[in-house]
């Protein structure tokens, strides 16, 4: 019962919305399949309450309806039957686009027939009408969907596309003959992607085609990443109806912050994703501006005539869209040449009362009246068949085909019929139609057709057209089918995608080693990667080569870092290694000579055993050098600086106890000199004074010891030893030129004393060389950089060697080898003797 009176409350609100009948067309049978087409393209509906009309007579949509009637018409008459002993009728109303209408319309449909003047509906509800093939927006089709539900009639629609309708729990009973734009969007998001296009704009409109398509494109465009959407700009319900005052007072007025956006647009493609009145809007104000953009049309308008042949309309710019695969309806042409075969019906009635058909014409002339009239008054001008044929369009008008396939398939599926009769009557309710429906699985000329579970066919694809303005004509340049690659011409594709720079100065890749740096919203332009980045191209964002690696000169790619080290293959370590094998030999050699030689006055000049333990702590500091020459290694670096700083107070701990003998030897007043005489302990000396350094390196090896380091430059990653502690080095260097220095003072204090063999002379010359060279070498130390900072530490090692080597034992052992005549006591006697006697000294004391 509540359903009963929810159908008198909408046949008293939807009632003759307008001020006339709407158009409207009949024809009786067993079966009535219902029919809304949007006849007019607008209505005279404002805020204020009154009746509304309609406007502007569409000729693709009649033809669409008599498509309805002529495939109808096919089925009655197909032999052999297809429903045996049952005729099929129709109930088409004219919804003119409108909400309003089209419940209206839809509530005459499911009223009983018998009683054409009432809208109530019978106790049992069983209507006549068993399906509904409309509409053709998908607001309007949503509106009707809700109504046709309740009593579970199923409504088929040829065009309308919205996601929303895919939804069986609000929309049980809604099926279509195209695909939805789940995969529209899918096509364009690809077809940009094949371009090669990185900014696209997105214009929708407020109602659930535009909407649901254009909130779909967007979140597309978002997961491909690489595409900018410049903007989303969604249409107001009332767009195309604004009048202009200023200018034409029959063109819609166009919105001035909309156009400034579109004309301020460097979106490469702007994609409309609307219904056509706003579309007309859109372009007429592109072609006043020769605007010359491209578009992308949604399947709304993508093969619309009326917008194709806008005068101008080359100045919009380019066109590529989408439409559901064109197909022609199999004798529809011939049916409409023949003029309907000699039928009729109301809407063709009120058709040729606008448009008369002119009786005889000649073939040249058929295209002079080929302007047919959109409004209500008539026309004065004829129309020739032939150019009316030439208005069917091979989209709308094949699925409008095939919904009434798709009905009949069911009906047979239901009714269980043959060639020759039907197992069942024409007394079954909707819903069992629509089970049956759902069910279908089977081919209309090549077109597979069966329904997932959401409604939706499986197998419909589109065509993608492309609008040569050149041969005016709408090209089919390729196709799309669902969860499929989008299939062009590969010389378009390949032309499309090398556009590199666009026509606004946006660049979309770029050359290697450099980015794409945003200039205004999806505006890019190239700049070279930073040192150290790299960027392999083609828009790719510029990368960090990391710490051991560096960006090549094109900064295309990234080169490992060269661990930079001195090698033994550098002239510089060869001279080194060189000087320090010489060394090492050379101290073998001195090593024998005094081992030949050990009990001549001469060794015992130089400290006897001392000068072993000097041989052995230069032999030492000659080994170092290798270890500051190779590459650091923890090793090399932790004993380098400490075992040299203790070899080389060795060495000087040597020579010091040497001086105090020879000072203490000729220092003949003893009780002056007791306090030395306590000195005069070669052995304490040689352990007390290397056991001090000793003492600085163990805790310096121990806390904080020198370690291998790596100093990251541009190209190269330097290795290195860092002395671990500053002040632990700065001490070992001071305490070896404190002994240095003592030495040196000694050595020059004994320059007077008669030493035949110069020990002091030439002491005190390799002190001063050694502090000379460690002074100089401090400041060359700090101030270098690099490599060859350790092969110098290695060159002052070297030299420190060599000035003791060849200043103070080398003449020795030239004594011991080519002046053999004055290593006796002998000679040092008569030498010190002359010695005292030159300056008038007794030698020997009564």
């Amino acid at each position: 019962m509540s359903l009963h009176l929810f159908f008198i409350t909408l046949c008293v609100s939807f009632t003759h919305p307008g001020g006339s009948d709407v158009l409207h067309a009949y024809s009786p049978g067993d079966i009535i399949i219902g029919g809304l087409f949007p006849f007019h393209k607008q209505t005279d509906r404002n805020t204020t309450h009154g009746p509304s009309s309609c406007s502007e007579f569409d000729l693709q949509t009649f033809l669409q309806s008599q498509v309805m009637i002529y495939a109808i018409r096919e089925i009655n008459q197909r032999t052999p039957r297809v429903l045996p002993n049952i005729t099929i009728g129709y109930d088409i109303y004219d919804t003119c686009g409108d909400v309003s209408f089209a419940i209206e319309a839809t509530l005459k449909l499911l009223k009983d027939q018998s009683d054409p003047k009432s809208c109530l509906v019978s106790e049992n509800f069983q209507t006549k009408t068993k399906a509904v093939i409309g509409a053709k927006h998908s607001e309007v089709s949503i509106a009707v969907a809700r109504v046709v539900a309740l009593s579970s009639v199923t409504q088929i629609s040829y065009t309308s596309t919205t996601q929303l309708l895919s939804r069986k729990l609000k929309f049980p009973t809604f099926l279509r003959t195209i695909s939805s734009d789940e995969y529209q969007t899918k096509a364009m998001a690809e077809l940009v992607g094949k371009f090669n296009w990185k900014t696209v704009a997105i214009i929708g409109s407020d109602d659930e085609y535009g909407k649901y398509g254009s909130d779909n494109l967007f979140d597309l465009f978002s997961e491909m990443k690489d595409v900018c959407v410049e903007f989303l700009e969604i249409l107001p319900g009332d767009f195309s109806n604004k009048k202009n005052t200023s200018r034409d007072q029959h063109q819609p007025r166009f919105d001035n912050n909309l156009w400034s956006i579109i004309y301020n647009s460097s979106a490469e493609a702007i994609i409309l994703f609307t219904k056509l009145s706003n579309v007309e809007v859109i372009m007429q104000e592109a072609i006043r501006n020769n605007l010359n953009r491209t578009w992308i049309a949604s399947d709304s308008w993508s093969t619309s005539e009326s917008i194709f042949k806008l005068r101008g309309i080359e100045r919009a710019g380019q066109v590529f869209g989408f439409i559901s695969k064109r197909k022609k309806v199999p004798g529809f042409k011939d049916y409409v040449l023949s003029k309907f075969n000699g039928t009729t019906n109301t809407i063709l009635e009120h058709f040729l009362t606008l448009n008369p058909l002119c009786p005889k014409q000649p073939e040249e002339n058929s295209e002079a009246n080929c302007l047919i009239q959109n409004s209500q008054q008539g026309s004065n001008r004829s129309l020739d068949l032939r150019c009316l044929a030439n208005h069917i369009d091979q989209d709308t008008s094949y699925n409008t085909y095939l919904a009434v396939q798709v009905v009949v398939e069911g009906l047979r599926r239901l009714l269980k019929c043959d060639s020759h009769h039907c197992g069942r009557s024409a007394d079954f309710t909707a819903y069992e139609l629509l089970l049956e429906i759902k069910k279908v699985n089977f081919t209309v000329d090549t077109t597979q057709i069966e329904f997932d579970s959401n409604g939706d066919p499986i197998s419909l694809g589109f065509d993608v057209v492309y609008w040569n303005m050149t041969a005016s004509d709408i090209q089919t340049i390729g196709e799309y089918w669902p969860n499929k690659c989008i299939k062009l011409p590969v010389e378009l594709v390949e032309k499309m995608s090398n556009v590199l720079v666009t026509a606004y100065n946006c660049s979309k890749t770029c050359e290697q080693g450099q980015e794409l740096k945003i200039k205004h919203k999806c505006c890019y332009s190239c700049e070279s990667c930073a040192e150290g980045d790299f960027s392999p191209g083609n828009g790719s964002k510029c990368e960090k080569c990391g710490v051991e690696r560096y960006s090549s000169p094109l900064k295309d790619t990234c080169l490992d870092k060269t661990v930079e080290f001195l090698l033994w293959s550098n002239a510089f370590i060869i001279i080194l290694s060189c000087l320090a094998v010489f060394g090492i030999l050379v101290i073998v050699v001195f090593a024998v000579l005094f081992t030949i030689y050990r009990r001549t006055p001469i060794v015992k000049a130089v400290g006897g055993y001392l000068c072993f333990l000097e041989l052995l702590s230069l032999l030492a500091c000659f080994c170092l050098i290798f270890s500051f020459i190779v590459e650091p290694t923890k090793a090399s670096c932790r004993l380098g600086l400490p075992l040299f700083g203790i070899s080389c107070s060795l060495c000087i701990s040597c020579i010091l106890a040497n001086l105090l003998q020879i000072l203490l030897s000729f220092n003949f007043d003893w009780s002056k000199g007791s306090w030395m005489k306590k000195l005069n302990q070669p052995a304490l000396i040689v352990i007390v004074v290397p056991g001090v350094q000793l003492a600085l390196c163990v805790p310096w090896l121990y806390f904080y010891p020198p370690s291998t380091d790596e100093i990251i430059l541009v190209n190269t990653i330097l290795k290195q030893c860092t002395k671990g502690s500053k002040l632990f080095f700065i001490a070992m260097l001071c305490y070896n030129s404190f002994l240095a220095l003592i030495c040196f003072l000694f050595a020059f204090k004994g320059k007077k004393l008669p030493d035949l063999y110069k020990n002091a002379s030439l002491v005190s010359m390799s002190m001063m060389l050694f502090l000379i060279v460690w002074i100089l070498f401090i400041p060359i130390y700090i101030s270098n950089f690099g490599k060859y900072k350790r092969a110098i530490q290695s060159a002052a090692i070297l030299v420190f060697g060599y000035s003791i080597l060849f200043l103070h034992l080398a003449p020795k052992c030239y004594i011991m080898v080519f002046r053999k005549e004055i290593n006796n006591e002998r000679a040092i006697t008569e030498y010190i003797r002359k010695h005292y006697e030159q300056r008038g000294i007794a030698v020997v004391k009564s």
